[in-house]
């Protein structure tokens, strides 16, 4: 158990060593940067060519994210219960390790860098509706993609993996057609979320 601990503050600790150069960048975008420019005329496009279909798929996707994100390994630890199978209560345990740790390193990034929301940042554009905090990175991006990433770490089938990281994927393009979040903060979120997951592989049975 020590020594499990000591691997999460080493993870922990070098997650945070990486928010600092992430922060210098962000807050490096100026209106002439190129990525910033990429980002502005990406949301001006998607914000020009919504519908009312696609509005309420994506509003779906992003109200329930979070209800995803702790069903999942809750649901498998149920089923390590039932079946009193240890490897797969741990393989829980390692889903929603990486969902822990990838929601700290968001949340400490995000009051580190301090990106304004695209409605409140250099491209005014309307927003589906208009969320606190910060845009940098992507916490539903992130937290969906840390979860993918740690599922298709416990379960190699195409049928697990797949259907993952479209949802993943998914999560990540809502929150670009919503308004809420530059294509840079969705890319950045799919990074620690990923890197999240990755770095909490020691918890799995076979590790």
């Amino acid at each position: 158990m020590y020594r499990l601990f000591n691997k999460y503050i080493v993870v922990l600790q070098l997650g945070l060593l990486t928010a600092i150069p992430i922060k210098s960048v962000a807050q490096g975008l100026s209106p002439d940067n190129p990525i910033q420019k990429l980002d502005n005329r990406i949301m001006t496009d998607l914000s020009e060519h919504r519908t009312e279909q696609k509005t309420s798929f994506f509003m779906f996707l992003s109200k329930y994210n979070n209800l995803v994100n702790v069903a999942i390994p809750a649901g498998i630890f149920a089923a390590g219960v039932i079946d009193n199978d240890k490897g797969t209560r741990q393989n829980a345990l390692y889903i929603a390790s990486s969902s822990a740790v990838n929601i700290l390193l968001t949340m400490v990034t995000k009051k580190l860098v301090k990106r304004p929301r695209p409605f409140l940042g250099q491209v005014k554009i309307s927003a589906v509706y208009y969320p606190g905090q910060t845009s940098f990175p992507s916490g539903h991006t992130s937290s969906s993609f840390a979860t993918a990433t740690a599922l298709s770490q416990v379960y190699h089938k195409w049928y697990v993996i797949a259907p993952a990281y479209l949802w993943a994927g998914s999560m990540g393009y809502s929150r670009m057609y919503l308004g809420v979040h530059y294509p840079s903060d969705v890319a950045a979120g799919a990074l620690i979320g990923t890197g999240s997951a990755l770095s909490m592989k020691f918890i799995r049975p076979s590790n």
